[in-house]
């Protein structure tokens, strides 16, 4: 390490501490939360709720809004970029690394989404480039229709998608039914063969 680097990270630890004794809680996305503790401590709270990235097109930001909060009273952690990223933020890294980190990625498609051009198609191919890293039998790229249009014939020849409508919340529930058994096929996956 530099001692250019080594200043800065001992810069970055005074500033934490600083704020930690003024009782702020300090969230780190993606790694968990320090919380200010008794006697000028601090207690670590790792993040374990899966991370699902909404992707979406400007016009369809009232019913993205809409998802994120859903998302969160289901025990989710929604990334969305009106809500999660901070001014001054390089805003195309901070996104293709909340694809990458995330549990799930949640494209929102309606009839404006599909014919307009810009970042969410740029989300749409990057998110796909890393579904190619997750085994087979995991889901990952969730389409999700908001009205009735087309998805892509690349991505619905392969993926099945949802549906908002007729009736949002049965779609809703069907959507996070299938993340939280994914989840527990993740987490089964994961435990020590007993023995």
């Amino acid at each position: 390490m530099s001692k250019a680097d080594s200043n800065l990270s001992r810069r970055v630890a005074q500033i934490l501490r600083h704020a930690l004794e003024k009782g702020t809680e300090i969230e780190i996305d993606g790694l968990g939360t320090f919380l200010p503790g008794r006697a000028q401590g601090f207690r670590f709270v790792a993040q374990t709720k899966p991370r699902v990235f909404i992707a979406y097109v400007e016009e369809d930001l009232a019913v993205a809004k809409k998802l994120y909060a859903a998302f969160e009273q289901h025990g989710f952690r929604p990334w969305l970029d009106r809500k999660k990223l901070l001014p001054g933020q390089n805003w195309p890294r901070a996104i293709e690394t909340a694809i990458q980190t995330s549990n799930f990625f949640v494209a929102c498609f309606s009839q404006r989404s599909i014919c307009k051009r810009g970042s969410f198609h740029s989300e749409l191919r990057f998110a796909l480039n890393c579904a190619e890293q997750v085994p087979l039998d995991e889901i990952y790229f969730i389409p999700l229709r908001l009205d009735p249009c087309n998805i892509p014939r690349n991505i619905a020849r392969k993926i099945q998608y949802v549906d908002l409508f007729p009736d949002w919340r049965e779609g809703v529930a069907k959507l996070v039914g299938v993340m939280k058994k994914q989840e527990e096929n993740r987490k089964r996956k994961n435990l020590p063969l007993a023995g």
